[in-house]
């Protein structure tokens, strides 16, 4: 795990704010889910991401194909054969 030398506490509601540089970087906004993990004595937060969400777009349609066992929408599926 790559420590980034930023501090921050915890307000009284339990809440800390993330970096707007680390926000930036992952392309989390204000709606953005995130999945709250554990792995020993570390909190890990992640991006939420469905399992069968598409691999390229992040959408859940039908119609999804699993590749290597990854999901590819339709759409994404199209623009692929384009290519």
């Amino acid at each position: 795990m790559l420590s980034t030398g930023i501090i921050r506490h915890i307000d009284s509601l339990g809440r800390v704010v993330l970096p707007m540089e680390l926000r930036r970087a992952y392309d989390i906004k204000a709606d953005t889910p995130l999945e709250i993990l554990t792995e020993g004595d570390c909190i890990l937060l992640r991006k939420y991401r469905p399992a069968d969400a598409c691999a390229l777009c992040g959408e859940v349609v039908p119609g999804a194909v699993q590749l290597h066992g990854k999901y590819v929408c339709p759409a994404c599926r199209k623009a692929l054969e384009k290519l």
